[in-house]
């Protein structure tokens, strides 16, 4: 099997393999649909193999990656509010799971585990834009997960010689994320809301400012991670576009797509949010050769298109 994909029938998961299925590569999906979705690998089920297990059992972890290549440990309880709610369980699946995975890959004689992080780990620092030396400041149970995910990581490729990547995401979006979710992402609660004549919710004043990514973009950095060389293993890198777009510029470019002039309404900041959040990518462009294909413009018409057709 080439690749395992864990949390494949997850928003970013199943955009990973489907473009691994059309790269007519091998491809086992390990989930336990607690918040992945049948539907989100239904056009290419036929062409995968779904395990369902989770994360937390060891024994179905050493069944999914055994005979595995790659690794692509997209599995977890995403959202920092949902880890705020429910730190045990949350830490459960995200740390312990983690933790399982790892330890099933190197026994199975994985190549290499490539996890999937979060900006989350960088917290509310003010420097601007965030590199990978910078020291984490964790404001949530979630980020604490992702940092901890990291750091096993690096040690399993120092004690045991795993080969480990680890790819800190900065605010994705794309087709398949989920807007009825209570823990839902901005970008798809923005449009599906002023798709509606709605008033999309902003929690403080629309100031914040974050580095939106397209999902294809982190589709790449994933299949990049795979082939980088040895100077990358046991590191973190920034998978962004780079630039900050507040809230309620999205707000309006989402409006201006859509020929639309919906108004926002305000609700109070929620915790564990962070203000801005910018990365600098230079670190993965020079040592994975990865570059940001799709901008946060063309990402946003993309994306609207996608929910224009979801009905």
């Amino acid at each position: 099997m080439d690749y395992l994909v864990t949390g494949g029938a997850g928003f970013i998961g199943s955009n990973i393999a489907e473009h691994l299925v059309g790269l007519g590569r091998r491809v086992r999906i390990f989930d336990n649909f607690s918040s992945g979705k049948r539907a989100n690998v239904r056009a290419f089920a036929d062409k995968v193999e779904i395990v369902e297990g989770d994360l937390r059992d060891p024994k179905a972890v050493a069944h999914a990656v055994n005979g595995v290549r790659f690794a692509l440990h997209l599995g977890a309880m995403p959202s920092v509010i949902r880890s705020v709610e429910d730190p045990r369980t949350t830490t459960e699946a995200n740390i312990i799971g983690t933790v399982n995975l790892l330890i099933a890959a190197r026994d199975a004689g994985v190549q290499r585990v490539v996890f999937s992080s979060s900006s989350s780990v960088y917290g509310d620092t003010p420097t601007l834009p965030k590199r990978e030396d910078m020291p984490p400041s964790p404001l949530s149970p979630y980020a604490v997960h992702k940092i901890t995910g990291e750091y096993y990581c690096t040690i399993f490729r120092q004690l045991y010689g795993l080969e480990t990547v680890s790819l800190r995401y900065f605010n994705v979006f794309g087709p398949r994320q989920d807007p009825q979710s209570q823990y839902a992402a901005v970008i798809p609660r923005f449009i599906t809301a002023i798709l509606q004549d709605q008033s999309p919710t902003i929690y403080g004043d629309g100031k914040q400012t974050r580095d939106f990514s397209h999902v294809e973009n982190i589709i790449e950095a994933n299949v990049l991670a795979c082939q980088a060389p040895k100077e990358a293993l046991g590191q973190a890198f920034n998978i962004a576009c780079g630039g900050r777009v507040s809230l309620l510029d999205l707000v309006d470019t989402v409006n201006h797509i859509l020929g639309k002039n919906i108004r926002p309404k305000f609700d109070p900041p929620r915790p564990g949010d962070i203000l801005h959040s910018q990365a600098d990518i230079s670190k993965a462009e020079k040592l994975l050769g990865w570059k940001p294909r799709v901008g946060f413009r063309e990402g946003i018409e993309k994306a609207v298109a996608w929910y224009q057709r979801q009905g």
